[in-house]
């Protein structure tokens, strides 16, 4: 059994929060890179110019990437042979989101009750999925959520009968209606499969997925190449002003269902895509 202190919890969660919100995560910095060269319309390019422009500066003067610096969404891998000492773990996360956000400098943007709407003033609580795994490590991914882009996300309940081909025009018409809202080039999270609320949790993981990582099923890589295509023959383009860069990457995950259902949750980020994690 290995022990893990909440105190270096709290203190990685910390430096999670501040790095994410500052720092491009590799695979995103060079996937905005290389659209730059393939963009067909000028204005678009210029667009994505300029983005990559404001992601040094970000990086140079330690300014948020984005003005919204999310909720704090994690994903966390506990090891069955870790024992947490020092405290309850959800604690130390919220310790850790309270601590990065308020020693950070990063907007606080979550409110206690959806209603009332009085804010935190720290960004918690945290949301937080987890997953007993084995081992004794504990992995943990921070993905930051703003919600110009959380606001277009959509869950389908479809019939098995609408097969692939629904699945395929839920996610374009998910893309569409969100147009410029999600700040593209955007990522497109998709999840199949599970219930409604699973198919979202998996469309949700999908977007802090590295582009260097394929799925392993070939329907699944295929579809991925397929709808990326159509995304970007839309003519969204860069800042919704058009163009042949609407996502940057399609990322699907997959997980079994009811003989009765085909459930099919978009969700989509924006052109900075936060995330980042460490394992204890």
């Amino acid at each position: 059994m290995r022990i893990i202190n909440t105190s270096e919890i709290i203190s990685n969660i910390k430096e999670m929060c501040i790095e994410a919100n500052h720092y491009l995560s590799t695979d995103m910095d060079k996937k905005l890179k290389d659209v730059v060269n393939t963009e067909e319309s000028p204005l678009g390019k210029k667009i994505l110019v300029s983005l990559q422009e404001n992601l040094n500066i970000a990086k140079e003067e330690m300014i948020p990437i984005c003005q919204d610096t999310g909720m704090a969404v994690f994903f966390v891998e506990l090891g069955q042979d870790v024992h947490i000492e020092g405290g309850l773990l959800t604690d130390a996360i919220n310790e850790g989101v309270r601590l990065g956000y308020t020693e950070g400098f990063l907007r606080k943007s979550v409110v206690k009750d959806p209603i009332i709407r009085e804010n935190t003033k720290d960004n918690t609580p945290a949301i937080i999925h987890y997953d007993i795994v084995e081992g004794d490590t504990l992995k943990i991914t921070l993905a930051p959520k703003g919600f110009g882009s959380e606001n277009m996300s959509r869950v389908f309940m479809l019939k098995p009968a609408d097969g692939i081909e629904g699945v395929k025009n839920a996610i374009l018409t998910a893309v569409k209606d969100a147009g410029p809202n999600a700040c593209p080039p955007m990522v497109v999270g998709v999840g199949i499969g599970g219930t409604f609320e699973k198919s979202a949790l998996l469309a949700k993981k999908a977007l802090a997925r590295s582009f260097d990582e394929r799925p392993e099923v070939e329907w699944v890589r295929n579809l991925e190449d397929e709808m990326l295509d159509k995304i970007n023959c839309l003519g969204i383009g860069p800042g919704g002003l058009g163009g042949s860069t609407t996502a940057l990457a399609v990322n699907i995950n997959t997980f079994a269902t009811h003989i009765a259902g085909l459930p099919v949750a978009i969700n989509i980020c924006c052109h900075v895509n936060r995330h980042v994690t460490r394992i204890l």
